[in-house]
């Protein structure tokens, strides 16, 4: 059973003991030991490991883990380091060095915006390797609801970035009279011109946590190791 070493454990481990939950884990069994399934099995909790839930400032929610080999580590939107950015990462990238001025870092890991207060949720914590949505309706929504309805009770306020029409029904119940919901379209090639490009998300973020009384979010990232390619 997973054990979280921050304050996610008194939240999450309840989750480990439900019906739902044990059949989500029997099926990963099989599915870890009979199909090629991403993110490695030690990656699968790396967004709550890194972000506490006190700790959470900003939550940017995606829907499924990366598909490909060695993208996925546990972080949505991110790729593990030495692996090409991709096209809609290439598009948050575009849009962060024109809202706040960080240049694009020559890699697509964002460990350390988790480092910072960035919760990198996905909707779906594992996929099986070149199936995407695979493992869509197997409990992985109803865990996350529970993630998610955490931080919405909580007494600190959170910002939510949430991009697309998945993100925007999963955070449908947000209380938007305390919390921060930022929205806009998918990043992706296909609709990031239908208005992901201006949105700002990253200095609204931003304004907000100071509204709030809290440190804003250092959006920069760290520099990419020399053997990383981006193209």
């Amino acid at each position: 059973m997973k054990t979280f070493n921050n304050d996610w454990r008194s939240i999450l481990e309840p989750e480990f003991q439900k019906e739902y939950y044990e059949a989500l884990r029997e099926t990963l069994k099989q599915e870890y030991q009979n199909e090629t399934v991403y993110p490695p099995m030690d990656d699968i909790f790396s967004s709550l490991d890194y972000t506490s839930f006190s700790g959470t400032k900003v939550v940017i929610l995606g829907q499924d883990p990366y598909h490909g080999p060695n993208q996925a580590h546990g972080f949505s939107f991110s790729v593990q380091h030495g692996v090409t950015v991709p096209p809609s990462l290439r598009n948050i990238f575009k849009e962060l060095q024109e809202d706040v001025g960080v240049e694009p870092p020559g890699h697509g890991n964002l460990t350390s915006w988790a480092k910072e207060g960035v919760l990198l949720l996905n909707n779906v914590l594992t996929v099986r390797a070149h199936q995407a949505h695979s493992h869509q309706g197997i409990g992985w929504e109803r865990f996350t609801d529970t993630v998610i309805q955490a931080l919405n009770e909580r007494r600190t306020p959170v910002v939510f970035i949430l991009w697309g029409r998945h993100a925007q029904k999963k955070g449908k119940g947000i209380d938007t009279t305390k919390h921060l919901v930022l929205t806009a379209p998918h990043p992706s090639p296909l609709a990031a011109h239908r208005g992901f490009f201006g949105s700002r998300p990253f200095s609204k973020a931003n304004q907000f946590l100071l509204d709030t009384g809290q440190e804003p979010v250092d959006w920069s990232l760290d520099v990419a190791p020399a053997q990383t390619r981006t193209e």
